[in-house]
């Protein structure tokens, strides 16, 4: 036996006992015939005390120990001496005067320290995550991850699910972004593609007659990462039969209520029931369909004020089918003209030609780019309209609403973040509803859905398909939590007509939906039920709840910004003989040849 007891599990009712403990040399302190070793592993720390003096030979020993050892000791528990007791530790009321030790593994110097929470580049955290994760941050990390996926599987259980596996290798899924493709060494000329999700298994699953179904899913999506993106991604999976969207809604407000209250009981849910917002409003007040709810600056729409205002860049905007738009940056008003500056280059990066001010100052003359072309009575208007009052800072953007929306958006999670607005303590859930069906790609002149090809259109706006659809909604609706989306689901076809329709709608080729998807319009002949669901990403909730600032810090061994495994070093080249028993040959781009 290594270890009786962990290194986190001694306090004061255990003193007098002979222990053993295992673990790794966290630091080390020599005090001449006294040295103390802060002995760790996943559970804790404690305090093993070598003395010259009632263990020589141990003492001895204890000298060539450093940090990231691993190490046996076995002693007795005492209450350490009045005054030096660690409340920062749980077994900081006692320690292990060492009786033996044994070396079980020597380290080399960690590339960075372990006991520290310092700032380390992220490649040689990635490069070494094996030590990274003895780092107390990631061991908690991992732990919450834990406790969050423990949480879901016992709340689904309890309520009927059943977690069932869906297939990793399967054929490729519509979901909007590339699929990874594994070729068939049994079938040449053939390939399986990773699931983006398991949409289609889950609604098979269903048609199945397994009424409540989930899954702690592997994906896989080949696109250009970020902070909230990896090429593998865990999501929670859930399918539901005999609902509609209400019910599913429900099911996960209470999920997502239930499992912040017993895993991290320091944070408060902001509101309770979580807001509902539709599409259009989440646009129209926070510039994006994924809104952090955590504070104001929301965006107000100006323009039936501006139409002619005597500004030629407000009157473009509007007269080319745009719009103005603004926030009111409360307390603001004496920002200096650098400051305002920096905010006009920030808006520039999302398409904005420029930042209209007024500035109004607690005293002294309002400054402006544009207050002199209003009258008196427009510009009473428009601070009334914004809620000015001395002491803010309001800002514009005049251009079509995509544009508009986006930079004033970004613009909003900016000056929220600048101005220390946002508490990462609370979390602001939201539901965002009432997408439109479809929506109109220009450069390929056709309808493309706006969720999946599996959404079902709003029952009454099914009609729409044939005379409106830009009108339609979709039966789809994401889960928002502070600035992120962390979920998104619909009600899905379950009738072969209209799941026809919708193929006819987006220009899918019925010849070529029945080959790619044959076996679900099969399938839905056969007795299919409503049903509906919703996927949440796992990375994404662990992420905010542990308040990290990308999803790699709640993954185990996460890819880089390159989506590149720098410890294994992968992807990487492979023999020839392997791709010789594939039939495939490689023909790189003469730039990647180059280099």
């Amino acid at each position: 036996m290594y270890k009786t007891h962990t290194c986190g599990e001694l306090r004061t009712e255990d003193v007098g006992k002979t222990v053993k403990l295992a673990g790794w040399v966290h630091r080390r302190r020599d005090h001449g015939g006294v040295t103390f070793i802060d002995l760790r592993d996943r559970f804790g720390i404690t305090q093993v005390v070598f003395d010259s003096q009632t263990a020589p030979q141990a003492h001895q020993a204890a000298d060539a120990l450093r940090m990231e050892w691993v190490i046996q000791v076995e002693g007795i528990v005492r209450k350490r001496p009045p005054g030096s007791e660690n409340p920062a530790l749980a077994t900081g009321e006692i320690e292990v005067a060492a009786q033996e030790l044994r070396v079980l593994n020597s380290a080399k110097t960690p590339p960075f320290l372990i006991y520290k929470d310092e700032e380390i580049d992220e490649h040689t955290r990635l490069k070494y995550r094996y030590l990274d994760l003895r780092r107390e941050r990631m061991r908690r990390n991992l732990e919450l991850r834990h406790r969050v996926v423990k949480f879901i599987r016992d709340y689904l259980d309890e309520r009927g699910f059943w977690e069932i596996e869906t297939p990793i290798l399967f054929k490729t899924t519509p979901e909007g972004a590339r699929n990874y493709l594994v070729p068939s060494r049994l079938h040449p000329g053939e390939f399986y593609a990773l699931p983006q999700s398991p949409q289609q298994l889950k609604q098979l699953l269903m048609v199945a007659g397994v009424e409540r179904y989930f899954q702690i899913a592997r994906c896989f999506r080949d696109e250009d990462q970020r902070g909230d993106r990896q090429p593998e991604f865990t999501q929670l999976d859930i399918e539901m039969s005999f609902v509609d969207r209400e019910d599913v809604m429900q099911l996960v407000e209470d999920l997502f209520t239930k499992l912040v209250a017993a895993v991290v009981p320091e944070k408060r849910i902001l509101a309770s029931p979580f807001p509902r917002l539709s599409y259009r409003e989440a646009l129209e007040r926070f510039g994006k369909d994924n809104p952090d709810l955590r504070y104001g600056l929301e965006l107000v729409n100006v323009t039936d004020l501006m139409h002619n205002c005597g500004f030629a860049v407000f009157e473009q905007a509007i007269r080319s089918g745009g719009s103005v738009r603004g926030i009111n940056v409360k307390g603001c008003g004496e920002y200096s003209r650098k400051q305002i500056d920096e905010l006009t280059e920030f808006v520039k990066q999302f398409g904005a030609k420029g930042l209209a001010y007024i500035a109004l100052p607690h005293e002294g003359e309002v400054r402006s780019t544009f207050a002199k072309f209003l009258s008196p009575e427009v510009q009473a208007a428009l601070f009334e309209r914004m809620r000015a009052e001395a002491g803010d800072l309001l800002v514009f953007i005049a251009d079509k609403d995509k544009i508009v929306f986006e930079a004033l958006g970004r613009l909003r999670v900016h000056l929220a973040e600048k101005l220390g607005l946002i508490d990462e303590n609370v979390l602001a859930f939201c539901w965002i509803i009432d997408f439109p069906f479809v929506v109109w790609n220009e450069e390929e002149q056709r309808w493309d859905p706006s969720h999946h090809l599996f959404t079902a259109p709003m029952p009454e706006d099914i009609p729409l398909l044939d005379t409106d659809p830009g009108r339609a909604r979709g039966q789809q609706y994401d889960l928002v939590l502070n600035n992120y989306e962390i979920g998104g689901g619909s009600i899905r076809i379950h009738d072969r007509a209209l799941q026809e329709k919708v193929f006819k709608l987006i220009g899918l080729d019925l010849e070529v939906a029945r080959e790619r998807f044959g076996h679900m319009l099969e399938a839905f002949e056969y007795g299919t039920p409503p049903h509906g669901g919703i996927a949440p990403g796992i990375d994404r909730i662990c992420m905010i709840l542990a308040g990290e600032p990308n999803i790699r810090e709640v993954i185990a061994f996460p890819k880089n910004q390159a989506a590149r495994d720098v410890m294994a070093g992968a992807p990487s080249p492979v023999e020839p003989k392997q791709l010789e028993e594939l039939h495939i040959r490689v023909e790189l781009p003469a730039t990647v040849q180059k280099s």
